[in-house]
């Protein structure tokens, strides 16, 4: 009689933990990145009144009799299933689709969190700003003017540079593209500046010096008088000021001086075939052809020699033979422009952007962009035996496995999306049904230590 008041007495506490992980659940609806749990029973113990016995040749096999003692808690589990994503349009709220956990440091202590609610604190580190706790990841480092990330370097904290300078960059390369019109007349001797104008092409496009003062390059391309297939070009810089810089044009580097021509030349497909200076050097016939151009930077210190500082690029006309991002000589309409250079003026941070791969991407107001660094994300074995402390976050314990830290993409973690974040995983009708259930579980066990009290007073009332 008292093995069922103990087992009722079971099923009320274990009913009770059930309901307190409910509870917490529902609570936390509306957690970012909250994880649900969930309680496993198990029955407890038995008490064997008689063994089993095997059959023989006069009678067969009798079971074994056993009376449960009850039930205790299995376990309660952590379920890591994805949530649903909210937009937010923040540009530090981060969400992971995938298995992945966001990488937070305090002071030499290591967190593991799927809330990306993040901000930055007046350092620019990018943080939890609940708790305060750093967001790990990888800075880039700046090797030879390029930003390179060592994903499998220590982890650091992200600081996003607010406000920083980007600072100005010299012109080095300027590319050009498209088409001289087969069709354009020679310009006879003596012609007026209709003619001039008629059997002219201009391009004119922006550059800068090194200080990112802004200057007006123009080239201008003419058939060759008597030639076939050929044009000369004259470059200029800063042609509409009183004093133009001076120009030096070469196929190798540019020597100081007025030479500020050079020659194209085609097949007679219309494609590059070779350019020339007029010092008469000339380009393979293969390759990409590029023509060097310096100029004299005005406002700069002279050099060592007392000489005028000049500034170098190259002036790229495209791969020999090729009609893709190179220049050509076909009867249509000329378009040849300039596709891409690569200077610009001093800038400040505008803004950042975070993409899937987790890389941060600063980008200035002189339209450069640079990468700042990239977040790291940690993946388990057995995320199940992740630790909670609180505030959403997570530790690693014996069970867990070792964190697994990487780039987005790797080892199943999954990748990120900006401007979004992972709500709880908590379905409120899969709880309330659940509730009913450990309701009806508990009253049930209480029936049974109500009944079983029934049964002893009725005991007790036989002798009277």
């Amino acid at each position: 009689m008292m093995r069922s008041l103990y087992s009722g007495v079971s099923g009320l506490q274990n009913h009770q933990v059930r309901m307190d992980v409910l509870g917490n659940n529902i609570a936390n609806v509306n957690t970012t990145g909250f994880k649900k749990g969930r309680v496993n029973f198990q029955d407890l113990l038995y008490q064997q009144m008689s063994g089993a016995a095997r059959p023989n040749g006069e009678v067969g096999g009798v079971n074994p009799k056993e009376i449960g003692l009850g039930m205790s808690i299995a376990s309660v589990d952590t379920v890591h299933t994805q949530g649903a994503l909210q937009t937010t349009g923040v540009m530090t709220d981060v969400a992971v689709q995938g298995n992945g956990f966001f990488v937070l440091k305090k002071g030499e202590q290591t967190m593991y969190t799927r809330a990306g609610a993040f901000g930055l604190d007046r350092d620019g580190r990018l943080v939890n700003p609940g708790s305060g706790l750093r967001v790990q990841g990888w800075l880039a480092q700046n090797i030879n003017g390029r930003e390179v990330l060592a994903t499998s370097g220590a982890l650091q904290d992200l600081v996003i540079p607010v406000g920083s300078k980007d600072p100005a960059k010299a012109t080095s390369r300027v590319d050009l593209a498209c088409n001289l019109d087969k069709r354009t007349p020679e310009i006879p001797e003596g012609a007026g500046l209709d003619a001039v104008e008629q059997g002219t092409w201009r391009v004119e496009e922006k550059i800068f010096d090194s200080f990112g003062a802004p200057h007006i390059l123009r080239m201008e391309f003419r058939k060759a008088p008597g030639e076939t297939n050929r044009w000369n070009a004259t470059v200029s810089v800063d042609p509409g000021v009183e004093n133009p810089a001076n120009v030096a044009v070469a196929v190798g580097e540019p020597a100081v001086g007025n030479a500020n021509t050079f020659t194209v030349e085609f097949d007679n497909r219309g494609l590059l075939r070779r350019v020339g200076d007029a010092q008469g050097g000339l380009s393979p016939e293969a390759g990409a052809l590029d023509i060097g151009v310096s100029f004299e930077v005005q406002g700069a210190a002279p050099g060592a020699d007392g000489a005028p500082t000049r500034q170098t690029f190259r002036l790229g006309l495209g791969a020999a033979g090729s009609a893709t991002s190179t220049v050509t000589q076909q009867a249509e309409r000329s378009s040849t422009k300039v596709f891409a250079q690569d200077g610009y003026t001093m800038g400040y941070l505008d803004t950042f952007k975070i993409d899937q791969s987790g890389v941060v991407t600063a980008v200035y107001s002189n339209g450069s962009n640079r990468t700042i660094g990239q977040m790291a994300l940690a993946s388990f074995t057995n995320p199940n035996g992740l630790e909670k402390i609180g505030e959403t976050n997570f530790v690693q314990s014996n069970n867990s496995g070792m964190a697994n830290i990487g780039p987005s993409g790797i080892a199943g973690k999954g990748k990120l999306i900006a401007g979004t974040l992972e709500m709880a995983n908590v379905d409120l009708a899969e709880q309330f049904t659940d509730m009913i259930v450990t309701q009806r579980g508990f009253q049930a066990s209480s029936k049974t230590i109500q009944t079983s009290d029934q049964m002893l007073q009725e005991l007790l009332t036989l002798k009277r």
